[in-house]
């Protein structure tokens, strides 16, 4: 277990967070390589598609993995000017975690959660690596992040 796996898990107890956290010898990266490592529908993950808006702030759309966020939709939740996509290096500056791990809570940012994921009892988020995966309940999930639910999605 990496570094990020180890400060992913030491959050979840230390919040008491009811999340199952699963590491593999192989990659999650995409939701077909994690459906696959799970042996789970791919409709039973979420993506956390990292944004920055004009102040320099940390943004999180969670949506569903055949989803994509809209950076117009979040611009228009939050009343903001439409924010960007973050890099791969800004992911991990501003979550401390590496993109394609990035989990759903744990670090500073605005959440904001697609309908459609709370649709959902139990989802995969990323488990702080691209080899692993944090099984929770979406109503965990939201108490971990403390998100707001709004359509996000295209």
């Amino acid at each position: 277990m990496n570094q990020y796996e180890e400060r992913l898990k030491k959050f979840l107890q230390e919040n008491n967070i009811q999340g199952e956290h699963l590491s593999f010898n192989q990659s999650c990266h995409s939701v077909e390589d994690a459906s696959k490592a799970v042996n789970a529908n791919t409709d039973d993950f979420v993506k956390n598609i990292c944004m920055i808006d004009s102040n320099g702030n940390l943004i999180v759309a969670i949506v569903k993995g055949e989803d994509r966020a809209s950076t117009s939709r979040v611009s228009k939740a939050l009343n903001i000017e439409r924010p960007r996509t973050a890099t791969p290096d800004e992911i991990l500056q501003k979550t401390g975690y590496p993109c394609g791990g990035t989990p759903s809570f744990g670090y500073d940012a605005k959440f904001l959660i697609d309908q459609r994921v709370i649709e959902k009892d139990i989802v995969y988020t990323g488990g702080g690596s691209e080899n692993s995966l944090v099984k929770i309940s979406t109503k965990e999930l939201q108490k971990a992040n403390n998100g707001v639910i709004v359509r996000v999605r295209k």
